[in-house]
């Protein structure tokens, strides 16, 4: 643990991640590769807690363009972030971690309801701890779950996976070939450009608990145990204050 930076993280995936090529559902190769990744930060000794999205199976988007009211859509969306969750926990159990989910939506039969100090605890006792269901509130995203969760745990960092997008840009890659990747961008700088890489609440609620985020693409093999250790991976999101360090 001498030579770990961030000695507890919040994991942010998004459901898309899951999907590999298929583009829905969840690819097992996908899946235990995660695992892998995961797995060899915890052996470090890092506490370690994931946030998942639900997006390979519903969106609540998806429901409202069908006609669904939107509080309704996004507890389907909830629903769904549980299913990955569990599913996620077996491929983890597999490969012989400890693993305990815990859901802002109670379902006692499958999980254990989200309590700050008991996922503290387990963290402390070796487990990895999933969070499921986002914050058990509509039309809040799961973004802002995992800055939520990285607030209430106390975490060091919160580390945003991207699919093949290896961190923030200047501009959208997508649309100017010209964009530049930024090694590191304050909270104000990502708020006042509208940098959508992720839910602008997210990053406010980092602001205001000093919690730096670190965006970078998990396709990467290794880039997990690589930041947890202290290398520049992705780009850093932080205070001003942090680049005199």
């Amino acid at each position: 643990m001498s030579d770990v930076r961030y000695k507890r993280i919040v994991l942010k995936l998004s459901g898309e991640a899951l999907t590999g090529a298929q583009g829905f559902g969840i690819d097992p190769d996908i899946i235990s590769g995660i695992s892998d990744e995961i797995s060899n930060a915890y052996k470090l000794g890092v506490q370690i807690a994931i946030v998942v999205g639900g997006g390979n199976i519903f969106r609540g988007v998806q429901g409202s363009s069908w006609g669904m009211d939107k509080a309704a859509a996004d507890y389907v969306g909830m629903l769904a972030t549980i299913m990955n969750c569990l599913i996620l926990q077996e491929v983890l159990s597999n490969k012989g971690i400890p693993t305990r989910v815990q859901t802002a939506i109670a379902m006692p039969a499958v999980a254990e309801p989200f309590i700050r100090l008991r996922a503290i605890r387990h963290l402390e006792k070796g487990r990895v701890v999933i969070f499921g269901g986002g914050t058990g509130n509509p039309h809040v995203t799961t973004d802002t779950a995992a800055a939520l969760r990285a607030a209430e745990i106390k975490a060091d960092c919160v580390l945003m996976a991207k699919n093949h997008v290896d961190g923030v840009y200047d501009d959208d890659p997508r649309k100017n070939p010209d964009a530049k990747r930024v090694d590191f961008i304050t909270f104000g700088e990502m708020l006042a450009k509208q940098l959508m890489v992720m839910d602008p609440s997210a990053v406010s609620l980092c602001k205001q608990n000093d919690i730096p985020i670190i965006v970078f693409d998990f396709a990467k093999p290794g880039s997990i145990e690589r930041i947890v250790s202290g290398e520049k991976v992705g780009t850093l999101v932080g205070a001003e204050e942090r680049v005199k360090k």
